[in-house]
């Protein structure tokens, strides 16, 4: 190896370590304020990039389906939950509408919008947009679905239901997507040389666009209301349902901000690899060790071990690319080992 193949190879981790880095500040985000370990992160990642790549192939994508599908589960389940609870039934005519409109209404609108649009050739940022609209909705829907009802449950089986929606969401992209992969239009041809490195403009593209949502994410949390709200809550729970906030509204807009940064981490990535239903759970499970490094608590570190992952497996692909999967994931055991003998073992009942 000489200097221009490492920059080579550094370029690539970095690129593919920013990637990693948005899975696991989204991961460390749904932890902290849910407890839910959010394996399912993955799939919002491939449906992402496989919902642009059918609308760039003028395909009408099938996640219109789900969403609306998703969309008469969520209202079916709040309009019961309204009318099962006693002191909310007499609310009951004023929620019931607001939950037609949130979750029958909005999806049937987006699914004529999409069935309108999928046969035109649009611009790259209204396909990005459309790709949005459709597939961030899931994630709260799929909180109040699979979580809501569990929210105070242990974290083992909190994290039983991620495997189970895991292993849904992959059947479901199976069926929606199919087998093959695909591959979306780069957002940008351009190449510059610096020294004797080759830098794509779609890498500067990747670690751009990650840097701007790491720096919307801190300044949404340090400024914003809501994003205080978010941090109280990953911070205490039950002293943040004490003062006022809502636990309930705080984790729906976790998993909000975590299928936004799925979302936009498959659009950024299916340009530099091919996608496949299933390829987001590997995609995902990189990040998972980035946030793992961090403990789970630390959005800086967790960061910075994702950029760490995106590196070790740029290096293990060209010194041993045929063990390069375990090594990245062979960087998880000296951190449990650190985190265990470090960190002070509480009962779950006694937090």
């Amino acid at each position: 190896m000489d200097l221009s193949i490492a920059a080579i190879l550094a370029q690539d981790g970095i690129t593919t370590g920013a990637i990693y880095a948005l899975l696991a500040l989204a991961l460390v985000l749904v932890f902290s304020v849910t407890r839910v370990i959010f394996i399912p992160q993955g799939e919002f990642v491939s449906y992402g990039a496989l919902t642009l790549a059918a609308l760039q192939t003028q395909k009408f994508p099938l996640t219109s389906w789900l969403l609306v599908a998703m969309g008469i589960c969520t209202f079916i389940v709040e309009t019961v939950g309204v009318l099962r609870h006693g002191e909310r039934r007499k609310l009951a005519g004023r929620l019931v509408p607001v939950f037609a409109g949130k979750y029958l209404v909005f999806p049937i609108a987006v699914f004529f919008v999409v069935k309108t649009l999928a046969p035109m050739t649009l611009p790259m940022l209204v396909q990005i947009a459309v790709t949005l609209l459709l597939v961030v909705p899931m994630g709260p829907m799929l909180y109040r679905l699979a979580y809501q009802p569990l929210a105070e449950a242990s974290t083992l089986l909190l994290l039983i239901v991620s495997v189970g929606v895991h292993f849904a969401l992959t059947g479901l992209g199976l069926v929606m997507f199919g087998a093959e992969g695909s591959r979306t239009q780069a957002f940008s041809d351009a190449s510059f040389n610096i020294g004797s490195v080759m830098v794509s403009g779609q890498s500067l593209w990747v670690v751009g666009v990650s840097v701007v949502m790491i720096l919307a994410l801190y300044f949404y949390f340090d400024r914003s209301l809501s994003g205080k709200a978010l941090r109280a809550t990953a911070v205490n729970r039950l002293g943040a349902r004490l003062v006022g906030i809502g636990t309930v509204q705080a984790g729906r807009l976790a998993f909000t901000l975590a299928a936004v940064l799925g979302v936009l981490c498959g659009i950024l990535i299916a340009p530099i690899t091919t996608i496949y239903y299933e390829s987001g759970f590997l995609i995902g499970l990189k990040g998972f060790v980035g946030a793992i490094i961090g403990g789970l608590v630390s959005y800086p570190v967790a960061a910075l071990g994702a950029i760490l992952v995106g590196l070790l497996e740029s290096y293990s692909s060209f010194w041993a690319s045929a063990y390069k999967e375990v090594i990245v994931f062979t960087l998880i055991l000296p951190v449990l080992l650190w985190l265990s003998l470090t960190s002070k073992h509480v009962e779950e009942d006694e937090e």
